[in-house]
């Protein structure tokens, strides 16, 4: 059997992590960018892996010419895996781009998931198969996959019929009241809407699967008690409660890249000479977090490493080293901007993004400039000119690889009239008692302050293209006292993407409190990680204890 994979790449997201996974399990990989090379390789197994927007991908490969070629490998009979919009690209076409023709191997179009019931979309997060599925190339409906998106073939009984007597398999999912396809296969096709390569060790196990072809693999001899513990019970729109461990990555005054945490966004010691708080290697804790069992791992770039080549900035290196061996998402945040570079060129953000995403993020999170993009939306009277980073990052990558980092403070006002942003009735008054406040947005880490409010910002960034929040709070931020409950449900108010609640966490209670008392779509943690008060997996094990559903990876 050879020990060759090749994977088409047509420069559609992250295809690092894909390949990092392939070489996990011991085989080799060649992309293939060019039809030719496809031709004349002739490769016994074959990958087409597809992150955001359909029409973006579906339209490069088309354009690069490998429609008739891909057709002819499937016709063939070798083996060939869809991953993601690479399996969306089996369909005629979707909604999102329609003026997009797919590969046409299903008659079906998709269509994009409903908000109702305050169901966030994109759906980002980890979803279970149906029990009802049928299990192939090692697929579980014990285990959990990473799902990242906002289209679907979301089935109905008319469509389960057709594709049954067509010979099709399908594994499903469900979201919310919406059931769609997770998995298909037929022959010599299979593809899954998750990520198998950000699924942890469930995921890597079905590309194994898929590259030994084991097509049918039995179940481990579950428990019944782990059954009960395991199974899905759509609480949570059929997901579980993500937990996000955050690395604030930056110098310190010897040069050395270390993990850092501030109070109130001072990163400083207050003995010791004053220097830069070191918590650690950023790849090494990342790790440890991804042993523990963290959902998602977040690098935020807190000094942006101005005074240094774009294609040398130690984040890249970081991302490189960290994909390598954690196969949960990525993101990356801190100078993902329009960027001057050393020698004087201009690189455009979607380019900025790009590197990044080539070596290892899954998504990106833009704090200042999603602030600047906000205020120019309302100068415009509400208008998207397409030139904002979220703009053309989101129209390249698809919504859910943008991410928007906001940076809010209370401010206390005698009267909502004494500002133009939205303002909320607090449960906390300040010291002269006054109970009206809004939440004003700030730039560069905090510095600076703008008059823009944080359901001001959220909502346009929204329009803009953003498909997540990642939700700060700097009047919590080092506390350990907990979430600002009222910002979340502020927020998740104003919109309707997936919000990440951050700031404040201290105890594991904290992030109980912060899904039971808010729809909150994730909870991250940073401070009590890196000093070791508690581990991830302490924090999952006291959220399985009452009552919620979490991921549990398991080898």
């Amino acid at each position: 059997m050879s020990k060759l994979v090749h994977v088409i790449d047509v420069e559609s997201g992250n295809l690092q992590s894909l390949r990092n996974a392939i070489e996990h399990l011991g085989y080799k990989v060649q992309l293939v960018r060019k039809p030719q090379e496809l031709i004349d390789a002739n490769p016994e197994k074959l990958i087409l892996p597809g992150v955001g927007n359909y029409g973006h991908f579906v339209n490069e490969l088309f354009s690069r010419g490998f429609e008739q070629p891909v057709k002819d490998y499937i016709s063939s009979g070798k083996p060939i895996m869809g991953i993601c919009v690479g399996q969306q690209a089996l369909f005629s076409g979707s909604v999102e781009s329609p003026l997009s023709g797919g590969l046409g191997y299903l008659p079906f179009k998709l269509s994009r998931f409903n908000n109702d019931n305050g169901k966030t979309v994109p759906q980002i997060g980890w979803n279970s198969i149906t029990q009802d599925s049928p299990l192939f190339y090692g697929l579980d409906p014990y285990k959990r996959y990473y799902f990242v998106h906002s289209y679907a073939m979301i089935l109905n009984p008319e469509i389960e019929a057709q594709l049954k007597r067509d010979g099709w398999s399908i594994a499903k999912a469900k979201y919310g009241d919406e059931e769609f396809i997770a998995s298909l296969n037929k022959g010599n096709i299979f593809s899954t809407q998750f990520h198998p390569e950000k699924s942890g060790h469930a995921g890597l196990h079905v590309i194994d699967c898929f590259l030994k072809q084991t097509t049918s693999d039995p179940l481990p001899l579950y428990t019944d008690s782990q059954k009960k513990s395991l199974q899905n019970d759509y609480s949570n729109n059929g997901l579980t409660r993500r937990i996000i461990a955050c690395l604030d990555v930056r110098t310190n005054d010897q040069g050395d890249l270390v993990v850092t945490k501030g109070d109130q966004y001072d990163v400083r010691e207050k003995e010791n000479g004053q220097d830069v708080r070191n918590l650690g290697k950023p790849v090494e804790l990342a790790q440890k977090y991804y042993e523990q069992g963290a959902d998602e791992i977040t690098f935020l770039n807190i000094t942006s490493f101005r005074d240094c080549p774009l294609k040398d900035t130690p984040m890249l290196d970081v991302l490189k080293l960290a994909a390598k061996t954690i196969f949960v998402p990525l993101t990356v945040g801190g100078g993902i901007k329009d960027i001057v570079d050393t020698d004087g060129t201009t690189v455009p953000a979607v380019e900025v993004a790009n590197l990044y995403f080539r070596s290892g993020a899954d998504k990106v999170s833009i704090g200042t400039d999603a602030v600047y993009a906000a205020e120019k939306f309302y100068e415009s009277g509400g208008k998207c000119d397409g030139t904002t980073p979220i703009e053309t990052i989101s129209k390249a990558y698809g919504a859910q690889a943008v991410v928007i980092s906001v940076d809010p403070k209370r401010v206390y006002v005698d009267d909502p009239a004494q500002t133009k942003n939205r303002c909320i009735e607090t449960n906390f008054p300040d010291e002269q008692g006054r109970t009206w406040c809004w939440y004003q947005c700030t730039i560069k880490g905090g510095r600076e302050t703008r008059d823009l409010g944080v359901w001001e910002l959220t909502q346009a960034c929204e329009k803009l293209g953003a498909g997540e929040v990642l939700l700060n709070c700097i009047d919590r931020d080092g506390s350990n006292a907990g979430y600002d409950l009222e910002l979340i449900n502020h927020v998740k108010e104003a919109v309707s993407i997936p919000v990440i609640a951050s700031s404040g966490a201290g105890k594991p209670a904290d992030f109980e409190q912060g899904f039971k008392e808010t729809s909150a779509d994730a909870c991250l943690g940073a401070g009590l990680f890196h000093r070791g008060d508690y581990t991830v997996k302490d924090v999952k094990d006291y959220l399985l204890a009452n009552g919620l559903k979490v991921r549990v990876d398991t080898n």
